[in-house]
């Protein structure tokens, strides 16, 4: 259930924000690894209390509410930008509103953090991996394994 779920919100990401570039899981595990091409800008689009919880590594937070384009300022407009959130419809807001700014370069992690975490891979809490992932509700929590699934406070 949770797969067909998954499957079903990126699609509509996809038909919500048809401009936006995805990228999956697998393809930026890939791109992080292989020094040797031009890392991209990894921008977070989670709350403060989701980030504090975990993120991909060297992530910078923005706010996907009121977001403060600081982050990308001093960055060329056709710096590779990744953004994420939990399952991509924040980020997906965000990359948009990136085009918008005049930068090219920019992809939405198709599945965000949920997925990424349920694959496995590595987040991190204070520079430290972790696997646990702030779930953002108790509905949308449903879609973390429970080994990734941080307990609400």
């Amino acid at each position: 259930m949770r797969l067909l779920t998954l499957k079903l919100l990126k699609l509509l990401i996809r038909l919500k924000f048809p401009n936006v570039r995805q990228i999956t899981t697998k393809e930026l595990a890939q791109w992080l690894l292989n020094l040797a091409t031009q890392q991209p800008l990894v921008l977070d689009a989670r709350t403060q209390a989701e980030y504090a919880v975990s993120h991909l590594n060297e992530a910078v937070r923005i706010d996907s509410i009121t977001p403060d384009l600081t982050a990308v300022s001093t960055v060329s407009k056709d710096t590779p930008i990744v953004v994420y959130c939990s399952i991509g419809y924040r980020s997906a807001k965000i990359a948009q509103q990136l085009q918008r700014e005049g930068f090219c370069c920019i992809f939405n992690l198709s599945g965000g953090l949920f997925q990424w975490a349920n694959e496995g891979r590595t987040v991190f809490k204070d520079e430290h991996p972790t696997q646990i992932v702030h779930p953002y509700n108790a509905m949308w929590g449903k879609l973390l394994k429970a080994r990734n699934h941080a307990q609400e406070r």
